[in-house]
């Protein structure tokens, strides 16, 4: 019983790291058509000028104004981004994804050269590097710490798209963008905006993804980002919670498999996609199961000359 509570509370707080960085996904490819190769890179760089505040100051305010200073450095490196390369190429996928493609080779790459190639270790305090008791297991407290702050994050998102005038525009403007332009709004400034709160979000889930592993690498945030993706994936673009549960039941199913099938987590979760992808019903056909069964009812015609 225990294993089974610690393996869960892990999970979840697994689910809520993975939530952190597929929410940011979600919001710049949902509501402005960008699929975000560098998003990673924004995670990277941040949580590295995370760890040098961290080792700064030091204890629970390192950790603090850490968060801080993440989550800014994903801010503004998302809206220099946007603002640089991105604003040119709405509307042009295949110049998107090779800019930002590009984007997630080359800053991990100088990352690289800056600090090493080796994990190095991130600064966690006292507070929250200890374990509590719940039914018998001992969870690490640090996960708890990634729900709430999940779960803060899923209720902002929902006001921000619901209860905003912004979000309101974005949703809009990617509809009708030249409509909502003849009205007299800026849509530009609007799209900039999201996409430097989905850097902001990718800078928060490196500050608490090196507090979840206790690391930090150059090539961390481009492993989390393939998580992220199949969150995205998995979830749907139908509304934020259905992303936050993709990453739940991600989070959940590695970690079961890790534990009860030898280590092969990240088998489950591809196997896991496939069977969503698979069983997703195209526009118009229904599920697969639909089509079989309408393929086994449907009735025979005979060869030339017969009669259906």
């Amino acid at each position: 019983m225990d294993t089974l509570v610690l393996l869960t509370l892990t999970g979840l707080g697994l689910g809520a790291l993975y939530f952190l960085i597929a929410s940011g996904l979600a919001l710049i490819f949902g509501l402005m058509d960008v699929l975000n190769f560098a998003h990673g890179a924004f995670l990277t760089v941040s949580v590295y000028t995370a760890w040098r505040t961290a080792e700064t100051v030091g204890g629970m305010p390192g950790l603090l104004l850490a968060a801080v200073v993440g989550t800014l450095t994903g801010l503004l490196l998302a809206a220099v981004v946007e603002l640089v390369l991105i604003r040119r190429l709405y509307g042009r996928v295949k110049e998107q994804i090779l800019v930002t493609v590009g984007l997630s080779l080359a800053v991990p790459a100088l990352v690289q050269t800056v600090w090493g190639a080796d994990a190095r270790p991130f600064p966690v305090p006292d507070a929250l590097s200890g374990t509590v008791g719940i039914l018998g297991a001992r969870v690490p407290v640090n996960r708890f710490l990634l729900i709430a702050v999940a779960l803060l994050v899923l209720a902002g998102i929902h006001l921000f798209l619901s209860r905003t005038r912004y979000g309101l525009i974005v949703r809009a403007g990617v509809e009708d963008r030249a409509m909502v332009t003849a009205l007299g709004i800026d849509v530009t400034r609007a799209f900039t905006l999201v996409f430097a709160l989905g850097g902001a979000l990718a800078g928060l889930a490196g500050v608490l993804g090196g507090l979840y592993f206790g690391s930090l690498s150059p090539h961390q945030g481009t492993s989390l980002l393939v998580f992220a993706f199949v969150v995205v994936i998995i979830g749907g673009l139908v509304s934020i919670t259905s992303v936050a549960l993709s990453a739940l039941t991600v989070g959940l199913v590695q970690q079961y498999a890790n534990y009860y099938a030898g280590g092969y987590g990240d088998l489950a979760v591809v196997v896991l996609l496939a069977a969503v992808v698979l069983s997703r019903p195209d526009a118009g056909t229904g599920s697969p199961l639909t089509r079989l069964r309408r393929a086994l009812t449907a009735p025979r015609t005979r060869s030339a000359g017969g009669t259906a």
